[in-house]
């Protein structure tokens, strides 16, 4: 009995593959379990038409992902702060504080996107990552200097 796999399955297989599998199986384990749809079926011609739904508007973030990521990609900002004389911040800059600059910039990012290792705590010149959707990532320059 052929089945397509809603799920994966060790020893079976992937999810969305179609495999051939012993009716006992399919009918007792596969099917009531929702781990499989028969083949053949409305709703197995429903599932790939979801399937290359999905896979279209994936297509589609993913493309505007490259977009916001080619304009964001080498762009500097500046970001005062208060520091002493040996360089070291009065407190520290976040993922939200470049964000805000990023705002006040013309570019609007979520800053669960900005990736820091660990927030800045001293002046000078720092590469940050910024992801997006489908492991697209832009690098920006961030200037920490002094207020």
């Amino acid at each position: 009995m052929e089945v397509i796999l809603i799920e994966d399955l060790q020893g079976v297989g992937s999810k969305g593959t179609t495999v051939n599998v012993k009716p006992g199986f399919a009918r007792n384990y596969l099917l009531p379990r929702r781990i499989a749809i028969a083949t053949g079926t409305k709703a197995a011609n429903l599932y790939q038409e979801l399937e290359r739904q999905k896979s279209l508007q994936s297509d589609k973030l993913t493309a505007a992902a490259k977009l916001e990521a080619a304009k964001l990609d080498g762009f500097q900002v500046n970001i005062p702060a208060q520091a002493n004389e040996e360089d070291h911040l009065f407190g520290s800059i976040t993922n939200s504080d470049i964000a805000e600059a990023l705002k006040a910039a013309g570019h609007v990012v979520d800053k669960r996107k900005i990736e820091l290792e660990e927030h800045i705590k001293s002046l000078g010149n720092y590469d940050v990552a910024v992801k997006f959707f489908g492991g697209v990532t832009a690098n920006i320059k961030v200037w920490v200097v002094r207020a």
